[in-house]
């Protein structure tokens, strides 16, 4: 008979420096804390809840529960916490925001709340902005930060003397993947100074590029926009002689969004995303596809990721070394580059027949608007989660959700995990059998 294979809890950071004390939620009007509230150090979020019992050689990993703990490590009174809101727009930013404000002051009492403007770079070259319940009542109802984002700027030594000049002893930081990466060398040298500051990280990636949490906030905000998007793009073309309708979406190196606004609309006849390789011309290609359904339809939707392709439109030597503010290559407009290579094709193979490509970009659209109903309920819940982690006394952790139960995940983890889309599972199968497009792979 084959035995179980053990399972292997996280390790998370803590600071040591500190006392326990009892949790002032026992004395809150709101909460009535009883067997089961609190949550204990035993408690634990399995990393995959599927597995073949077959194979007793699957590691199997379990993170920290979160959630309010019966004991924690900070003196409400003398914590003196920084908000710090990093990278792109996404919806739902201003959300978390308001509820880290609000769950430290009304659960926790703690009234020294600053929030620091303008990304990393706002902690050494301005003014840091003092926060309350009051101020930030309404924030959950805004697009954008209040607090406003930069990308870059990041500065480590800068930064961990603006927080031991300031004396804030809990860091909130709010961005994505390459945030994550600055907040764990944050985490690293607070640490290695030998400072009592908790350092958490709460993910966010309109994208859903973060590995290892279920999803990112902003990310169901961002696919029910792009629906809309389709929508329009699918009026267009069904309107028009051999229409075809493009839209672009976000997603850099992942193609979630495309994915799941694809699936949701039905409307769509072809989805491209940067994990899968696509060619033009020739049997099998997405030319004589689009003519095919064009012909059978008169109209036809196409969807493109903007990191699809990119290895295909043609570069000048400047272009090639062109680097954001964060370090990352500047990527061409993929969806401007379809449509002219659309034309091109039309043109060539049907020169006498009509033929549009109307082309929608709604990227600013999508980042821009406040978060609907469903993602401001989970930045609530990864506030409050990331609240509770920090004054129990752990620090390098991020909270999110694994297999739906909230988790506290190493920094480093989430920082170095990818989300990519797996081209082989169920899920794109579905994508294919919907809009029934090409097996690209097959030529590669």
């Amino acid at each position: 008979m084959a035995t179980e294979t053990a399972t292997s809890i996280k390790k998370l950071p803590s600071l040591s420096g500190l006392h326990h004390r009892r949790n002032p939620l026992d004395e809150n009007p709101f909460f009535h804390p009883s067997d089961g509230f609190y949550i204990n150090p035993s408690d634990v979020i399995l990393s995959q809840v599927a597995y073949d019992l077959s194979d007793q050689s699957q590691p199997r990993f379990a993170y920290h529960r979160a959630g309010p703990r019966q004991k924690i490590m900070y003196e409400p009174s003398a914590v003196k916490a920084a908000i710090v809101t990093c990278g792109g727009l996404c919806p739902g930013m201003n959300t978390v925001i308001r509820e880290l404000v609000v769950g430290l002051w009304e659960l926790y009492d703690v009234k020294e709340i600053y929030g620091i403007p303008a990304g990393y770079r706002g902690f050494y070259s301005m003014e840091a902005v003092k926060l309350n319940p009051k101020i930030v009542h309404d924030w959950h109802k805004k697009g954008g930060t209040v607090l406003a984002t930069s990308r870059g700027g990041f500065n480590l030594n800068k930064i961990v003397d603006a927080i031991q000049l300031n004396g804030y002893n809990q860091v909130y930081i709010i961005g994505g993947d390459g945030t994550m990466r600055g907040a764990v060398e944050i985490f690293k040298e607070v640490s290695r100074r030998k400072l009592e500051v908790g350092i958490t990280g709460i993910p966010k990636t309109v994208d859903n590029d973060v590995g290892i949490i279920d999803r990112s906030f902003g990310f169901q905000t961002a696919v029910e926009m792009a629906q809309q998007a389709i929508s329009a793009a699918h009026v267009e073309a069904e309107s028009a002689v051999n229409g075809i309708g493009l839209v672009k979406l976000m997603g850099r190196s992942t193609g979630h969004i495309a994915l799941h606004a694809t699936l949701s609309s039905r409307d769509v006849d072809c989805c491209l995303i940067p994990e899968m390789d696509f060619y033009l011309e020739g049997k099998g290609g997405l030319f004589e596809f689009l003519e095919k359904r064009l012909k059978e339809r008169g109209h036809a939707v196409l969807v493109v990721a903007e990191g699809a392709g990119q290895d295909m439109i043609p570069r000048n030597e400047s272009q090639k070394q062109e680097r954001d503010e964060s370090g990352n290559l500047v990527f061409l407009d993929v969806g401007a580059w379809f449509k002219s290579v659309l034309k091109e094709w039309w043109e060539r193979e049907h020169p006498d027949e009509l033929f549009t490509v109307k082309y929608i970009d709604p990227t600013y659209m999508i980042r821009a608007v406040p978060a609907n109903a469903t993602d401001n309920l989970y930045c609530t819940l990864l506030a409050h989660s990331a609240i509770h982690g920090v004054m129990a006394g752990y620090t390098g952790f991020v909270s999110g959700p694994i297999n739906g139960n909230y988790a506290y995940i190493p920094l480093e983890e989430v920082a170095q995990a990818k989300n990519e889309v797996n081209t082989n599972d169920h899920k794109w199968a579905w994508v294919r059998s919907v809009t029934t497009q090409p097996d690209f792979e097959t030529k590669f």
